[in-house]
């Protein structure tokens, strides 16, 4: 049976390097958990770093946080859906705004509840998800500051996550003049620039991050220590904090190229076949894992001699060429996971998950 192994001394090699990095930056920061997806053992296995400060986009994932260390300061990393919003007053300390009408009920709702509710205004700054636009920043801060039981203690943007625009210096100085602009029309402190996310760290590393960038949300490197800019491991960090274990189900030599009338296949796709392959034969093992529970292009062999075909809904087709490894029925193969596979891995209840 298919299993994600989490490696706890590779999480606390990342985590330490980056509590480091920040500190030595003078910078506040907190960890990404929504890859997760709200599993209450590997959440504890992040609040025992020493992590006080936990980011999610699942008010669920948040409440785990609170049953597990109430003091954790939780940030909801979203735009607030107007069903939960008493949920996120009741378990989020901080969220991501973008909506004057949104935030109002967070108003209402935190009166009803009598608490504080921090929140930080998300800027658009040209990677079209959300944010509010630069021209209606003062207009939008000024209804804000009026709202009772709202405590407006940063700016933020987010960069890469949508359309891919980097972040520079360029645009995280335009970030802090913005709070520059706002403190002095409004004379009220606003604490975070909030202009940091894993994408970011590489512009930490060469001393490109503006005076006045003050606060980080890390995920992807701290589970993948990887430099986003040049897609290679940063010197010092752990590669694979999780890989993915897979269970040979099938092995034989076969084909490699299909025969018969060809039809799109359940993803939708028509295979070009390679003439060139007519008459060639490889071994090819069949895995317990599919497109149910990861998309093979998230998959890297760790054995870079094997090749993934493709999948099924729940079968993964691995090319294993002459099988000079001597593969058969019950052996094992692992995979490291780009982010968005482990996403999906996190999210199939079909996986299990093992902490070593």
């Amino acid at each position: 049976m298919a299993y994600l192994k989490f490696y706890r001394e590779k999480l606390r090699t990342n985590y330490e390097y980056l509590a480091t990095l920040f500190s030595e930056n003078d910078m506040s920061w907190g960890v990404v958990t929504k890859l997760f997806c709200g599993n209450e053992e590997l959440i504890r296995e992040i609040i025992d770093l020493g992590v006080r400060e936990i980011h999610d986009s699942r008010v669920s994932n948040l409440k785990v946080v609170k049953k597990i260390n109430p003091d954790v300061q939780t940030v909801y990393i979203k735009p607030p859906p107007k069903k939960s919003i008493s949920d996120i007053i009741k378990y989020a300390d901080v969220s991501f705004d973008t909506d004057i009408t949104t935030i109002k009920l967070l108003s209402e709702e935190a009166v009803r509840q009598n608490k504080m509710h921090k929140i930080i205004i998300m800027i658009e700054m040209g990677d079209l998800r959300e944010g509010v636009l630069r021209e209606d920043l003062l207009h939008f801060y000024e209804q804000v500051f009026k709202l009772p039981n709202i405590d407006v203690v940063g700016l933020g943007t987010n960069l890469n996550c949508l359309h891919g625009v980097m972040p520079n210096a360029d645009k995280l100085i335009q970030l802090a003049l913005y709070k520059q602009i706002i403190e002095l029309q409004f004379n009220r402190k606003i604490p975070w620039i909030s202009g940091g996310t894993s994408v970011t760290i590489p512009l930490l590393l060469r001393g490109e991050i503006p005076k006045g960038v003050n606060h980080f949300r890390i995920g992807e490197t701290l589970y993948f220590g990887v430099d986003l800019f040049s897609e290679s491991i940063i010197p010092g960090m752990e590669e694979s904090v999780m890989e993915l274990y897979t269970e040979i189900i099938e092995i034989h030599e076969k084909p490699m190229a299909p025969s018969g009338d060809m039809g799109r296949n359940p993803q939708g796709n028509i295979l070009n076949v390679d003439k060139s392959l007519y008459g060639q034969m490889s071994y090819r093992a069949i895995v317990d894992v599919g497109y149910l529970d990861i998309n093979p292009k998230y998959l890297i062999p760790v054995n870079n001699k094997l090749k993934i075909v493709d999948a099924s809904s729940d079968m993964l087709v691995i090319d294993v060429g002459d099988n000079d490894d001597n593969y058969k029925v019950g052996d094992i193969i692992r995979f490291k996971l780009k982010y968005m596979g482990a996403l999906g891995i996190m999210n199939s209840n079909y996986i299990d998950k093992i902490i070593e």
